[in-house]
């Protein structure tokens, strides 16, 4: 991976963008874009757009979500600290003791969720989100206000993490590796002969109701789209790999397979696979996928669809953890899939 790719990538992991704060995030995606493509745009939904071929009949649309779980602000009390709720499936177990970020009008700010000592009781065992604070070091309320406020977001302040063996740990992996990844679609097939129209979009509020995939689809009308997100590794202690199924780190690309996706996508998909030796994985989604796919497959007059995902360890906490060689070969597989397509795919079911 080149050094500004990988560059951008770590700039999109600590840049904070929980779900409805989107905005600086996005900026950052449109600039670093808009080198590449042949147009840049945004919509209603504080989605993204980077696109490739504007003027070929045939579209197809790649979603990666930029927004990532986090807290938001509840009331401030009369000594200073801040209690919060969720935003996106973000666990209270997680949570004390870490550091976090609270997103103030005017400035970051700081804070620590505070942890009762042992020598006091410790953490009683069953506890919520109620039960937790932060302390951001206000001597009260008057001076806590001055500074943050009801309804501001707040996310984990964590570090960048370089593993053994080419693996990345931090938060947000879900799913600013999937953000970044369309936007590097887009690079690599700069200046490509293309039969198809590309539309990467970097959407919104994906953790709490997929509306900004919703949006996207709607405005763009694709005629294929593919949700880039992540999965569960299951290959660390205490999965129970029986029900949760084999899926490992450094195994390749996820495929989704299972009543909301398209046979016939998956299907160029794997050739695509097979022509770049890379490995793919499959998870199996009989229902829905939990992805920006189920909200684009019902725009307009119905979507088919794919999902490639990335699997990551440890979901939803702050030290998500993935390959940066699996990046990079979901990046060659996208690019892979869309040079071979001739525009003039059916990808109706039955014929």
């Amino acid at each position: 991976m080149q050094k500004d790719s990988r560059d951008f990538l770590l700039e999109l992991l600590r840049t904070p963008s929980p779900s409805g704060y989107e905005f600086n995030i996005q900026k950052k995606w449109l600039k670093y874009t808009e080198k590449y493509a042949d147009r840049t745009e945004t919509d209603i939904g504080g989605n993204a757009i980077a696109v490739l071929n504007p003027k070929a009949k045939f579209k197809v649309l790649l979603a990666g979500h930029c927004d990532e779980i986090g807290f938001i602000v509840t009331r401030i009390d009369g000594d200073g600290f801040v209690y919060f709720s969720p935003v996106g499936g973000i666990s209270h177990k997680v949570a004390p003791g870490l550091r976090v970020e609270i997103l103030g009008e005017k400035e970051i700010v700081t804070g620590v969720i505070g942890v009762n000592a042992e020598h006091h009781g410790g953490l009683k065992d069953k506890f919520e989100f109620d039960d937790l604070f932060i302390d951001c070091g206000f001597r009260n309320k008057k001076q806590a206000e001055k500074f943050i406020s009801t309804g501001d977001y707040a996310v984990y302040s964590s570090e960048i993490t370089e593993l053994k063996n080419g693996l990345i740990s931090s938060k947000a992996l879900d799913d600013k590796s999937g953000s970044f990844i369309v936007a590097e679609v887009i690079k690599r097939l700069k200046g490509q002969p293309l039969n198809v129209g590309v539309y990467s979009v970097s959407t919104t509020s994906e953790e709490t109701g997929l509306q900004g995939a919703y949006f996207a689809s709607t405005g763009i009308e694709p005629d294929l789209a593919i949700a880039c997100d992540v999965t569960w590794a299951t290959d660390y202690p205490t999965v129970n790999r029986s029900k949760y199924g084999d899926y490992t780190i450094e195994g390749g690309p996820v495929l989704a397979v299972g009543s909301p996706v398209s046979v016939k996508i998956n299907k160029m998909l794997k050739a695509a696979a097979k022509e770049l030796k890379i490995g793919i994985q499959t998870e199996v989604t009989p229902r829905i996928t939990g992805t920006d796919a189920d909200r684009i497959r019902f725009t307009n007059k119905g979507v088919p669809v794919a999902l490639v995902s990335l699997p990551i360890r440890y979901m939803h906490s702050p030290v998500e953890t993935a390959s940066m060689k699996q990046i990079e070969n979901v990046i060659k597989l996208l690019v892979g899939f869309i040079k071979n397509m001739t525009g003039k795919e059916n990808l109706k079911p039955l014929e």
